[in-house]
């Protein structure tokens, strides 16, 4: 396995790490890897193991592949969203993402799109299986290991379910989910292995995230970058959703919320750019002595910064979604159905669509709206999730009354002349899940949810532009092409011994 296996492993350069003290004391946005190491090294310190984790963190927004718009995690998030049918492109603009929008990328084994998140969620992986086998021997407290490897296990959770999602059929509650998985390596070695099954992939998963959970509770985290308790709790409601563990998911969910608050309205519409927001359960901190400029997260998703990314292809809401919500949401009041966002005092070269969103908004260092930088707090995990999760769960287990509950708090919180829900049954569940398609939009979650729920993608009607979808407008569900391809690299490297999904 070329890429688990044999990839070039990054860790700070020796003199940095025996500099550095541990991560409990110090962000680690301020050191990351910058150099090879050896994985002896790397783990011969509590010290070097922090830094390992350190460096993960950092690759989950910054992390770069062979392109700019492969920034680890959070280019992944935009190919999630591109995918489906409410983020739109107006226009081509510099072809950022187009061949995904286009659904080529996950059909072509070769494609440098499909290659970049296996890559970097087994490089991950891997990072993840070394803490966890060679914590426990480095000398140290006791706690401050725990700490340690319990955001590995969270780390190797997150990769291999998103890996699942991405690389394998989806799903399917109640089945024996015998389908091919992926590659489920659990340890250092180096010789070729096939791909699990997806239950025992899902296995795993679910024992990582225990294991995390029980090292990181009780345990204060220096900022929302890392994990905590509540954070595993919110993947564990992720996961259980997934697998269609509705009573299991509720309750994750209820309980990773526990201590977030709602925002307001007016901080709603500040930009999503704070993860010191109250609702913000896990976020990233981008800052200019890390920043990668046009490469961030707001370098595409923002509103208002100046690249030409964002001047001639601005995001776009699918009309139909925006259309089934009211004006006093406020969620609607990020989005300008004229596309002048005249608030916002944008020069004549940006582009102007009708429902261009304005959700995302870069900053500058001292926080202050900028069209000048791309710097700004990117969204991991957020209550809000926590609350959909929970309503959707709810309203899956035959617990309607309960669900509307939960649902209706959240709803009223967005939008004060909410009077409560009205419809049941699938009626229901569907305004549950467009709230999610509207709260969640830019965030990662589209594509996912059409595959975990089965359901075809659908452009058809939407303000979605030809020339950049190619007419690509709708896919059936169960289509060969939701599980996106192994790279053909991991093939060859394996000797045949990973199997390709099928053509």
């Amino acid at each position: 396995m070329k890429f688990i296996n044999k990839k070039t492993i990054l860790f700070a350069a020796a003199s940095v790490v025996l500099s550095m003290v541990s991560s409990c004391d110090r962000d680690y946005l301020e050191t990351g890897p910058t150099d090879s190491v050896s994985e002896q090294l790397a783990s011969g310190s509590i010290e070097n193991i922090s830094t390992i984790i350190n460096g993960m963190h950092r690759n989950m927004y910054l992390r770069q592949n062979s392109s700019q718009g492969q920034n680890g995690n959070t280019g992944i998030m935009i190919y999630m969203d591109v995918m489906g049918e409410d983020l739109i492109f107006p226009a081509a603009g510099p072809n950022w993402y187009v061949s995904t929008i286009r659904w080529l990328d996950n059909a072509n084994a070769n494609s440098g799109n499909l290659f970049y998140p296996y890559d970097f969620y087994y490089e991950q992986i891997r990072m993840a299986n070394i803490v966890i086998l060679k914590t426990p021997a480095v000398a140290g407290d006791q706690a401050v290991k725990d700490k340690l490897m319990g955001e590995a296990y969270a780390f190797r959770a997150f990769s291999y379910y998103m890996l699942s999602q991405i690389y394998a059929n989806r799903y399917v509650a109640g089945g024996n989910n015998t389908q091919m998985g992926v590659p489920l390596r659990l340890d250092l070695e180096f010789e070729a292995i096939p791909r699990a099954s997806l239950e025992e992939v899902y296995t795993s998963i679910n024992n990582d995230l225990t294991s995390s959970f029980g090292l990181l509770s009780g345990k204060a985290r220096t900022n929302k970058s890392h994990f905590n308790a509540s954070v595993v709790k919110g993947l564990m409601a992720r996961v259980a959703l997934t697998q269609g563990k509705y009573s299991q998911a509720a309750t994750y969910a209820k309980e990773a919320r526990a201590g977030f608050a709602l925002m307001t309205n007016a901080d709603y519409k500040k930009g999503f750019n704070n993860y010191d927001n109250v609702e913000w359960l896990w976020g990233y901190k981008p800052l200019d002595t890390t920043s990668d400029y046009f490469g961030n997260f707001m370098g595409y998703m923002s509103r208002n910064y100046n690249s030409s990314q964002i001047r001639q292809a601005p995001k776009v809401v699918n009309n139909l979604l925006y259309a089934k919500f009211a004006t006093t949401d406020v969620r609607t009041q990020v989005i300008d159905p004229t596309g002048a966002h005249t608030a916002l005092n944008l020069p004549s070269t940006y582009l102007k669509v009708p429902y261009t969103s304005q959700k995302f908004l870069s900053t500058n260092s001292s926080g202050a709206i900028d069209n000048n930088t791309s710097l700004g707090d990117i969204p991991f995990m957020r209550a809000a999730e926590m609350y959909l999760i929970e309503a959707e769960a709810l309203a899956r287990d035959n617990k309607e009354a309960q669900s509307k509950i939960v649902f209706n708090e959240f709803e009223k919180n967005r939008n004060p002349s909410y009077a409560g829900a009205t419809t049941t049954g699938q009626a229901y569940v569907d305004e549950i899940l467009n709230s999610r398609r509207l709260e969640l939009w830019g965030e990662g979650f589209r594509f996912l949810d059409l595959k975990r729920l089965n359901l075809p993608l659908d452009r058809t009607g939407t303000n979605q532009v030809s020339a950049v979808t190619n007419n690509l407008l709708t896919v059936p569900a169960g289509d060969k092409r939701w599980t996106w391809l192994i790279p053909q690299g991991e093939i060859d490297a394996s000797k045949g011994l990973v199997k390709q999904n099928d053509l």
